[in-house]
């Protein structure tokens, strides 16, 4: 019952093995950074559940094996300046970013990843945290193809510490990400 309650889609796709400690998972605690993402989601008319992994989700590996799924089921919230415009790149957590791709989704000639103070200003998240939508300003996203592919996904929901699993179909809506190919 727990499974169901906790994982009410996708889970059906999923091998015991894939599932992993998942069937151990704790709610993430009330924090601001963690409420903004979920408001955004519920103004969308998405509920989302974030849960905490204390081993920390700083990295799409690290967030596979916490969560026990497939990293191509990770979602990476990459930010980016495209000629200095700052853009959202979405990855699956297996995947890596062809720079030169993302400059052309925003029509422009060259991406670099944004430092931490640049993530911070545009996002209102700190890296290794930062969620795929729920920012207080206009950011571009741009989601990989890939993505799609996967009934649902997990992302970041604020800190490094806490995800929450997403149908993917909503996450393109809630991110308002233009669905290209990003991947090397």
């Amino acid at each position: 019952v727990f499974g169901w309650v906790a994982f009410p889609r996708g889970r059906e796709e999923e091998s015991e093995e894939e599932l992993g400690e998942a069937a151990a998972l704790e709610r993430s605690p009330d924090d601001p950074a963690i409420r903004r993402v979920v408001d955004a989601a519920r103004a969308a008319g998405v509920s989302i559940e974030p849960y905490r992994f204390p081993e920390g989700t700083h990295t799409a590996a690290d967030a596979a094996r916490a969560i026990g799924v497939d990293p191509a089921r990770i979602v990476k919230s990459l930010v980016f300046e495209v000629d200095g415009r700052i853009v959202l790149a979405l990855l699956a957590g297996s995947d890596r970013l062809e720079e030169s791709r993302l400059a052309e989704s925003l029509g422009g000639t060259v991406a670099t990843m944004a430092d931490a103070e640049r993530v911070r200003e545009a996002t209102g998240f700190d890296v290794g945290g930062v969620p795929p939508f729920g920012f207080g300003t206009d950011v571009p996203s741009f989601m990989d193809e890939s993505l799609i592919t996967q009934h649902s996904v997990w992302a970041a929901a604020g800190t490094p510490l806490d995800m929450f699993e997403v149908e993917t179909a909503s996450l393109v809506r809630l991110s308002g990400a233009e669905v290209v190919r990003l991947r090397a």
